[in-house]
């Protein structure tokens, strides 16, 4: 298997951030997407993604085959809510892994949950979704969104291997889609896809980030 860049890398971290001051704007209001109501919170931030992600989001959408759509789980995260997943599931590593590293329950950890200072969804380029029908029901795509490493044996990672020939298909579907509006995947997370953000920076090659952390809208 290929060596993967995960979000523990220092050269994440290095990637400088010129922040291009996009709204973040939201999904409830774009009629042309499905919300699922599984992260959903009462501050709604969930439902909030910078204006040229969701451009994008568009994009690739129109791009699916007939009768699919992108079903929306959640966008923007609050940098307080990104601190509390991070530190919940490092707790849980660092019992189950008593020996480990700092360092590597870091790159364990973001196999699932970005650290904090780097993470995709604070800054609003990043999504987690899936697919489903027009009518709305979900496709089979190898595991539920936000399935751990450990509860999906592996099976989250972009290209694992022993998933169903639908799921591939299905995830191919996605991938396709995605690319072409200028999204990057996360490879240990089938369902998260980014842009404008740090890692997309430098797995796109670009000399910055266009989006920083963001505070929530008041």
């Amino acid at each position: 298997m290929t060596d993967i860049i995960t979000l523990s890398d220092p050269r994440v971290a290095a990637v400088v951030v010129d922040e291009c001051g996009e709204p973040l704007v939201d999904v409830r209001d774009i009629p042309e997407l499905r919300l699922d109501a599984r992260q959903a919170a009462d501050d709604g931030a969930y439902a909030l993604l910078r204006s040229g992600v969701l451009g994008r989001l568009l994009e690739a959408q129109r791009a699916l085959p007939a009768g699919l759509r992108f079903l929306v789980v959640e966008g923007y995260r609050p940098p307080g809510l990104q601190r509390r997943y991070y530190d919940t599931y490092a707790t849980a590593l660092r019992a189950a892994h008593p020996d480990a590293s700092p360092a590597r329950v870091r790159e364990l950890a973001s196999a699932y949950i970005s650290p904090p200072e780097v993470a995709p969804h604070v800054c609003g380029g990043a999504l987690d979704l899936t697919l489903c029908t027009e009518g709305g029901a979900e496709l089979p795509l190898g595991t539920e969104v936000n399935a751990t490493p450990e509860e999906s044996a592996g099976a989250c990672r972009t290209d694992a291997p022993g998933i169903s020939a639908s799921a591939r298909a299905n995830r191919a579907v996605m991938r396709e889609a995605l690319t072409s509006a200028g999204f990057v995947n996360y490879p240990t997370e089938w369902w998260h896809w980014s842009y404008g953000d740090r890692y997309w920076a430098l797995l796109s090659g670009r000399p910055a980030a266009l989006y920083g952390p963001v505070d929530p809208p008041a």
